[in-house]
């Protein structure tokens, strides 16, 4: 099913809650922690999966009762990109739940390849279980091509276009085991919601670039103030430089509150903490976002 276009305006999202599932920590009791990322939106009456992390030991069911969320309820998935550790958990999650909307760009379903240290290649992309889960039972495919919604006030910008030079959007990633054809990566997007506080972001891993996305969302927000970004910022292996420009962009944009962890990195963490004293919040399994409308 293709998607529609985003109308600017559209009503807020009631009362938001944002709940970390899956993460590279956990710091709760009873919380199990792997490589992955996987969050729970609340919006008012609407629930939407955004991603699933890996599926290991099933780190996703289980988190789920432990935080006592109902992954059987949700209405929708989204899937930030098509990278595994977004995406393997879906083999367990999906046959849970009553056919939810996935909303996904089709680049994501593709097949995809990393460099592993040296020069041989591994598989990254979505697992054959979880395609066949999702073959199986989803409701539809919603290919989100541009920015679509998924309920009121919920959002996904689609392709982020890439404006700045500093911002490296692919490094290791490839569409061929031979490692000849670099992913551009156009299924990275991002899910945002409208409160009274300003936009809520929530990332996968920004592999666009988190300051190329969002400046998007402000385009598409109609300059909107940025309430708060949650997810992955994908600087563990940027440089000094990069991470310096990026925060001074964050700066900019006027960021109010941070949750960034996955595949941020230590060094770029412990910058964003120093630079936004007070606005920072630890992401781990079991962080939470609230806001009330």
């Amino acid at each position: 099913m293709k998607a529609h276009r985003a109308p600017v305006g559209n009503p807020m999202a009631k009362n938001i809650s944002i709940r970390v599932l899956v993460e590279n920590t956990a710091e709760e009791e009873g919380t199990l922690a792997e490589h992955g990322w996987a969050v729970w939106v609340c919006a008012g009456d609407h629930r939407v999966l955004l991603d699933a992390g890996q599926g290991v030991a099933d780190v996703l069911l289980r988190n789920a009762i432990r935080q006592n969320v109902p992954l059987a309820t949700a209405d929708a998935i989204v899937l930030s990109h098509g990278h595994h550790d977004h995406t393997g958990a879906l083999a367990q999650a999906l046959p849970l739940m009553s056919r939810p909307a996935i909303f996904a760009h089709p680049a994501a379903l593709a097949p995809k390849y990393a460099k592993r240290r040296g020069t041989s290649a591994r598989e990254a992309g979505i697992p054959a279980a979880a395609l066949r889960a999702i073959e199986e039972h989803a409701g539809q495919i919603v290919e989100t091509t541009s920015p679509t919604e998924i309920c009121p006030g919920v959002h996904v910008t689609g392709p982020v276009p890439r404006l700045t030079t500093f911002e490296k959007t692919n490094r290791r990633f490839f569409l061929d085991e031979n490692l000849t054809r670099p992913d551009p990566l156009h299924d990275d997007q991002a899910l945002y919601v409208d409160s009274k506080a300003g936009t809520v972001v929530v990332l996968g891993c920004a592999h666009a670039g988190v300051v190329n996305t969002l400046i998007y969302i402000r385009e598409l927000t109609s300059g909107r103030p940025l309430h708060a970004v949650l997810g992955g910022l994908h600087l563990g292996s940027a440089s000094q430089d990069c991470i310096v420009q990026t925060i001074d962009a964050l700066r900019d944009l006027g960021v109010q509150r941070f949750c960034v962890g996955h595949c941020t990195g230590i060094v770029a963490q412990t910058a964003l903490w120093a630079a936004f004293p007070g606005k920072c919040m630890p992401c781990h399994v079991g962080a939470r976002l609230t806001v009330e409308q």
